[in-house]
């Protein structure tokens, strides 16, 4: 199963982390990461740019409002993510409480969907297995 480990980080968290080397942070999340590569779950991670040089499309009005950030308050920005295959919900909980992370910082986990949770007849999911197969196949070359 995969799972989203989602990064968020409360105003506490955001003044914790300013506090620490930059330098230090690396090295915590690099051996963080080299964890999971090594025990083959991790597929994917990445940090994100300050909300300050984002945007976010709203869609409540007919037609979508788009409003340039900083936006929301801080407990509802998402820093970061990692996506890992594991076997279960607990397991990605075990991975997420290992994360380098301190006093403020939250962690969402969330299964991702799979193919097999969506009907195999339907022309639009057939349509996206072939797109992931012309994405992998763009990968190898």
């Amino acid at each position: 199963m995969k799972f989203m480990l989602i990064m968020r980080a409360t105003d506490e968290g955001v003044k914790a982390y300013q506090e620490i080397p930059f330098e230090q942070i690396i090295e915590d999340m690099g051996k963080y990461n080299e964890s999971m590569m090594k025990a083959g779950v991790m597929l994917a991670g990445e940090g994100l740019s300050d909300a300050a040089e984002g945007s976010v499309v709203d869609f409540s009005s007919e037609e979508p409002l788009v409003t340039d950030g900083p936006y929301g308050e801080t407990k509802e920005l998402f820093n970061g993510f990692w996506i890992i295959e594991v076997s279960s919900k607990e397991e990605a909980i075990q991975w997420a409480k290992r994360a380098p992370l301190g006093a403020g910082a939250l962690l969402e986990v969330r299964r991702v969907h799979g193919p097999e949770d969506f009907p195999a007849d339907n022309e639009w999911i057939q349509k996206e297995e072939g797109w992931r197969e012309e994405q992998a196949q763009r990968g190898q070359a």
